[in-house]
């Protein structure tokens, strides 16, 4: 990597995907930021898994890594 170190925003769900993409940009030397973005109300059903649950587990993907996790609010976008 360059001195001035390139930053990759990843989409982070809590899942195996976002979390391995993360873990191997951050071994390439990339200074890796997570972003979550809740695309549905709470108050959905208990069908599927709660915007919160999904958070917690990203959240806690990127407290194991070491990077930041930004959030973001789309549910109005989403389903408006």
């Amino acid at each position: 990597m360059s001195e001035s170190q390139k930053k990759v925003i990843v989409g982070m769900s809590g899942g195996v995907d976002s979390s391995v993409s993360a873990y191997l940009l951050l071994q390439q030397g990339y200074k890796v930021e997570g972003l979550f973005m809740k695309n549905w109300e709470e108050d959905d059903g208990e069908e599927y898994c709660t915007a919160a649950a999904d958070l917690a587990d990203a959240q806690a993907v990127c407290d194991k890594l070491g990077i930041e996790l930004h959030t973001v609010n789309f549910a109005a976008e989403y389903w408006g």
